[in-house]
């Protein structure tokens, strides 16, 4: 297995960058696409478990779409071979420090979609 193909490297960190970008402005239809349509995906957030992309799909809607700018520190992004990635970032907000782990995979007819996240604050 090949860790970090150049070109699959470019490829996720591209989309991980879309996702950001939706994140902060608060594109509810690009988050959508971003994560697999599946009731497997699932999403633990800093207050809330989210099972199924109905459930991350109804919180997306229903989140604040007020003060979601934050700053990124020390992300890391590794693949492992073609179709499997992971993402990993420190972020701040509000001085506050935060984790987001994400799981990324190559799906047929959908090239890279987030299939598990997690997001915690730091105390």
């Amino acid at each position: 297995m090949e860790i970090n193909h150049p070109e699959t490297h470019a490829e996720v960190s591209a989309a991980f960058a879309r996702y950001e970008q939706a994140l902060v402005t608060n594109d509810v239809a690009v988050l959508d696409e971003l994560f697999w349509d599946s009731p497997h995906t699932i999403r633990y957030g800093a207050g809330e478990n989210l099972y199924g992309s109905a459930e991350i799909q109804a919180f997306r809607a229903a989140r604040p779409s007020t003060g979601l700018a934050r700053e990124l520190d020390r992300t890391v992004i590794t693949t492992y071979g073609r179709d499997f990635a992971t993402a990993n970032t420190l972020f701040h907000r509000n001085g506050k420090v935060g984790r987001q782990s994400q799981s990324w995979a190559r799906l047929p007819g959908l090239g890279w979609r987030v299939v598990a996240a997690h997001v915690s604050m730091l105390a």
